[in-house]
């Protein structure tokens, strides 16, 4: 589980993150989702521990992250598996190449225990036989893919997605969703994804929660989101001008 308990964050005096309260059940699959600018690339920098935050606790089963060293917190990292927007991808290496890293690098296996996994990490993300090819010759989809691939490598028991399809066109987009769902029910992980792709990311969700003023504003099934009454989740959903939200970007 992770629980995350009266976090601040502040930016050269602005205030970004004002106190959010979130707990995410193990195994679940839970979306944040907000306006852009409203903090939620800094919230899920807080659960990787790559920022500090002003005050408050940010808790993965059980332990609190922000008081752990740097030794510490590498080993709480072996539990994390992170898809950046961009997939983020090392350009002068293969596919195969990009899955295997962590395992070269963090593992004692064998050779041929590396090539089976990565063989069946790729399979799993539908880029069989893809191992040979280089980032530059993939598509936006293609890289999102590799990306799941080499997060999921190491079989993380979280599993953290920031904007996982940003930049693609509808229909990769929800392939990009079902690629998500599948990989959740063979692994098992617990999800955290941070997405403006509403409501359509509703379906491979168990909780959302909305970020709103540095604050969850409403957190809830995808049901219960998309009845709610709150202006600032109406707004969000429906893309109305009218309502309480003054800035948009």
């Amino acid at each position: 589980m992770i629980k995350i308990i009266d976090l601040y964050k502040s930016f050269n005096g602005q205030k970004v993150l004002n106190g959010v309260n979130l707990s995410i059940p193990s195994k679940e699959v839970v979306t944040v989702m907000g306006k852009s600018g409203c903090g939620k690339s800094v919230l899920i920098k807080h659960i990787i521990g790559l920022l500090s935050p002003d005050s408050g606790s940010v808790l993965v089963d059980g332990t609190d992250i922000t008081t752990l060293d740097a030794t510490e917190m590498d080993k709480i990292r072996e539990k994390l598996g992170v898809l950046f927007q961009g997939g983020a991808l090392f350009d002068s290496m293969t596919v195969y190449g990009n899955v295997a890293f962590q395992l070269r690098e963090k593992t004692k296996l064998g050779r041929s225990e590396i090539r089976d996994r990565v063989i069946q990490a790729l399979e799993d993300v539908g880029l069989k036989g893809m191992g040979n090819k280089y980032p530059a010759e993939l598509s936006g989809g293609m890289k999102k893919r590799a990306g799941l691939a080499r997060a999921l490598i190491a079989a993380p028991a979280i599993l953290l997605f920031d904007e996982p399809t940003t930049g693609l066109d509808p229909v990769i987009s929800r392939s990009i969703h079902r690629l998500i769902q599948t990989t959740h029910e063979k692994y098992q992980y617990t999800a955290v994804i941070i997405s403006h792709e509403v409501p359509g990311i509703f379906e491979i969700s168990d909780k959302v929660a909305m970020l709103y003023n540095g604050l969850i504003e409403e957190y809830g099934t995808p049901e219960e989101i998309l009845n709610s009454s709150n202006p600032a989740v109406r707004q969000f959903i429906t893309g109305s001008l009218e309502g309480p939200i003054e800035t948009l970007s």
